[in-house]
């Protein structure tokens, strides 16, 4: 297993070598691996963890579903294709774009929806810190797709509820 974590590690720091994170500017594989250890926390199956390590790198590059299979099996690709946006500009706005990628969400395998809660935590932390305008536009994305994640881990599901909440209440606070 060892084995997999270094390739789903190369895979992702490969996939993402000339990406930096939005706001902090820092490499993207930090959030693969802030991803991946918030999974850690609730689950020790390494299937999860490794697709964790890889939930961004279909959308981000040009590694392929086929190769995500060839190299970790049909379940690691199975969880990646279920966090991989299916939306394309094609197909309209932003909301358009959105109820498409919410609908295959909602259609993902357990496991998938609870990584799908670790990447909704660790990406709502940055955006509501340095994008306030964006935030309102996200949080209320993020309020529907937790509607079809409930059958993620509890743990996680509450953390990212709890955000959401606290988002919600610290603007009315403001207000």
């Amino acid at each position: 297993m060892e084995f997999l974590y270094q390739a789903a590690i190369d895979v992702a720091r490969m996939a993402h070598a000339k990406q930096l994170r939005k706001y902090t500017n820092e490499p993207y594989i930090v959030h693969p691996f802030a991803v991946s250890g918030l999974v850690a926390s609730v689950t020790n199956d390494d299937g999860m963890i490794i697709a964790a390590l890889l939930h961004d790198v279909v959308e981000d590059s040009d590694v392929s579903l086929d190769t995500i299979k060839g190299v970790f099996g049909l379940r690691i690709a199975g969880m990646v294709s279920d966090l991989t946006d299916v939306s394309k500009k094609s197909d309209g706005n932003r909301r358009v774009r959105k109820q498409i990628d919410l609908e295959h969400t909602a259609a993902a395998s357990k496991e998938a929806k609870t990584i799908k809660l670790a990447d909704l935590i660790d990406n709502t932390k940055s955006i509501t810190t340095f994008d306030p305008d964006f935030a309102k536009v996200y949080m209320r994305e993020k309020q529907r797709l937790l509607e079809v994640l409930v059958d993620g881990d509890a743990t996680l599901f509450a953390l990212a509820e709890n955000m959401v909440r606290d988002y919600y209440m610290k603007r009315q606070e403001s207000k």
